[in-house]
This record gives structure tokens, sequence and C-alpha cells, in this order.
């Protein structure tokens, strides 16, 4: 059996090798289409050309020069646009609709089952057109080796970046183990990301760091999902979230805070956070402060297109959570279109995994829905490429930058619902989906 597990690992590694090599041995490809969204100027134009070469982008327009030799790919009546990012995901934990079955298959799967399983979630995200996710909580070391194994090519999925696990109070959102009968399991701890103070505000920082993260999620307020808290209740003190950002951003790495209430919200924005995660209850003043420093709205909408959802399909949901849902909910809509408004920068993230993962794109019709232009909406992947500190290399069709390439069918500006339909999906000059393939 071990012979047969090290032959496997080999082929799988040699697989790997060879996509590898075919994304940089000189190769170019043009991708030929009706249209283009350049995800920068906000304006469609046609025809859509794209020239790929070493897993980069060439050029692009309709005057971009097709070199002697290239592959042609004519996807037709389409759409090229940038590879889709989403900025929230949990990409190891189950969608299921049922509250108390996602806790029982969180105690009894073994950990490698519930790493099998992370590979069909992230199949299904970059089949759905997103060529980039941060992950921002999960356990076990499980994102981190979800993201080695697609960097790696043993996996299929988007590039993710992690954050090994969210920081946050003991008994907050972010303590697993909340809610539960005292001494069932070990008091938590900065290991797993439980703090109290500053000192173990940066403890935990450094351990995330130490282990793998790419950057670092807190949870500054209650949450809708957790059974021990308000949802709009601010869980660290201004000096503990100061912490966390000094210590986070001294190692260079980005910040992220879950946070509904306001009050939470405004603490992590002082303590100079990158990005405020839902946003829920956010007040005029936290808006504000916002624009003023930059930071960066991440509201998921999807997420509580999937609680409502959640609500519908179980009706073992218990009632505090079901009464925070419907508060945040009727919430919403408000905060978005003051964040509209005023012109809060808006990232795209979709918080998958409380709605069924691959549905993640769903996420551009709710920022329409809310207010947003739909050529706003689709620059929301702009926008999180820098978020992310990788708008150099991601977010818009451009030459120099990463061939992440996408296309839905028709005119996402006339209809968004299309980017629900992607056809085609390439990931740094390799393509993952092609339903137009005949075409060629």
């Amino acid at each position: 059996m071990r012979r047969i597990y090290l032959a496997a690992c080999a082929c799988a590694l040699a697989v790997a090798s060879c996509l590898g090599m075919a994304a940089a041995a000189g190769k170019t490809t043009v991708l030929k289409a009706a249209r283009m969204f350049d995800g920068k100027s906000g304006r469609i134009t046609s025809p859509g050309v794209v020239v790929v070469t070493d897993g980069k982008i060439a050029a692009t327009g309709a005057d971009a020069a097709v070199p002697a030799g290239a592959e042609v790919v004519n996807l037709g009546d389409v759409t090229l646009m940038p590879g889709f990012i989403d900025a929230h995901t949990h990409l190891t934990m189950s969608d299921t609709y049922d509250y108390r079955q996602e806790f029982i298959e969180a105690l009894e799967a073994p950990i490698g089952e519930m790493a099998i399983a992370s590979t069909v979630n992230a199949r299904k995200t970059l089949l759905a057109g997103f060529t980039t996710a941060r992950d921002v909580g999960s356990h076990d070391q499980l994102d981190v080796s979800l993201r080695n194994a697609i960097r790696k090519g043993e996996a299929v999925g988007p590039r993710m970046l992690v954050s090994v696990h969210a920081i946050g109070a003991t008994g907050g959102h972010c303590d697993d183990w909340a809610g539960f009968r005292q001494g069932l399991f070990p008091e938590t701890r900065p290991v797993e990301g439980v703090i109290n103070g500053p000192d173990e505000a940066r403890k935990a920082v450094r351990i995330a760091h130490k282990y793998g993260a790419d950057m670092i999620k807190v949870c500054a307020t209650g949450g809708v999902l957790s059974l021990t808290d308000d949802v709009d209740t601010p869980q660290l003190t201004q000096a503990e979230l100061d912490a966390i950002v000094d210590e986070a951003h001294a190692l260079r790495l980005k910040t992220a805070a879950h946070a509904h209430g306001a009050e939470g919200a405004k603490r992590a924005i002082r303590a100079g956070i990158d990005s405020i995660e839902h946003g829920t209850f956010l007040d005029d003043e936290a808006l504000d402060m916002m624009n003023a420093r930059g930071t960066y709205l991440v509201p998921t909408l999807m997420a509580h297109v999937g609680v409502e959802e959640l609500l519908g399909a179980d009706p073992n949901v218990p009632p505090v959570i079901q009464a925070k849902a419907r508060t945040a909910i009727a919430a919403v809509e408000n905060t978005m279109h003051k964040a509209i408004a005023k012109g809060v920068k808006i990232a795209f993230g979709t918080d998958a995994s409380v709605y069924p993962h691959g549905r993640n794109a769903e996420e551009f019709y709710q920022m329409v829905k809310m207010g947003m232009k739909p050529e706003d909406a689709l620059r929301t992947v702009a926008a999180s490429a820098d978020l992310l500190g990788l708008g150099d290399r991601l977010g818009t069709l451009e030459a120099g930058k990463i061939a992440d390439v996408v296309a839905v069918p028709g005119n996402p500006l006339e209809d968004i619902h299309v980017t629900e339909h992607v056809v085609f999906v390439m990931k740094e000059g390799m393509v993952y989906r092609d339903d137009h393939a005949g075409s060629k």
C-alpha cells in the first residue's frame, strides 16, 4: 500500500509539473470574443481580444497583434472579463442547510475527510469563475493545506490567501466552543485564536503567521450564527484591536474585521484595519471614518441570502439565531444605500459556505439590487485585488498582469445575471473550463 501511495503521489506531482511547464513554455494563446470588460474602464469594448504568453497577459483590445503561430480561441458571443476574486470565503467549511448537522459533522468527521471535501468546494469555486479567494476562517490548518495543494497542482481551485483561524474573544463569535457545556472541551487559547488582552492578541497573530497565514482575520463584534452573543455588540477592546492590527502590519499581513455592529467596527477602523466584513449595522460615523481612512467594506450580501434560505429550509435553527438573522437581513439594505451614497470603497466578498459553494457570482446581482451600477459592481473585482495587495498582478485585463480570464454569455452590463453562467475559465494561462471548446 505504501508503494501504491508513493506512486500515486509521484504521478500527481508529475501532472502538476507538466501543467506548470505548459503555462511557461512560451506558448501564445489569443482569446477572441464579441466583447470585453477590462475591469478598469467600466466600459464594454468590441471585439474582445486578450493575448496570453507564458501565463501573463501580453496585450488586449481590438488592435492587439496576433503573433505568428499563436493558438487562436474563438469564444463567440461572450464577454471576456478578469478572473473573479472573492475576498470572503470559507472553502474548508460545509455548506449544508442543516444547522445542527453542521455541528455534528464538525465533531465527527476525520480531518482528512474534511480536507478532501474542501477540494470539492475549491473546484466548484474555480469553475464558477473565481480564480482567487481569500479564506477568512478555518481550523486544523485545513485552509493552509488546501492552499498548498492548489499551489502544487495537486488540487484544482483558486489561488488562496488564508488566515489559519480567526482571532476573537473568549465566548465570542470566533470562539468555536461557545455555547457548549463548560468542561466538555478544553478552554480555547491564543493558539486557536481566542484571546484576552493585548499581549495574547499579539501572540495569536504571531502563531497564525508562524503556521502559514497570509492575512489576519479578527472578530470585532458578535455574529448571526453564533449562540452566545448579540450580533452587534463589540467583542474586542480598542487595545486588543490596536495590538492585532499593529502586529499584523509589522509582519506585512493585511487585516480584516468581521464586524456587524457600528461600535466594534469603529474600534477596528481606529486600529487601522484594512477591511470591514459584513458591516450590517454601520452608522454614518463609521462609514465616514472608512471613507477618511480608505477602509474597504466587504458587504457579503450572499451571506444574508444564505441565512434567509437556511431559515426557510431548517425549522430547527435556534430561536436566538432566527431573531438575529431577521434583524440583520432587515438592516443591510439601508446600510448599503448609505455606503454607496458616501462613496465608501467596496470590495467583492460573499461568505461562501453560509450559502452553497459555487454560487459566489450571485453577489454581483445582490450589489446591483442594493443600488450599485452594474459596471461598479463588476469593478469590485479590481477593488478586491487592491484590498488583497494584488492589484499590480490581478483584477483587470491589462498587459503584464497574470492571465486570469473568464468569459460570460452576453453583456453583463445589460444583464448582471450572466456572471452566474461562466463558460470559460483561465487561470495563469491554463484553461480549466471551456464550454465552447468545439468552436476553436
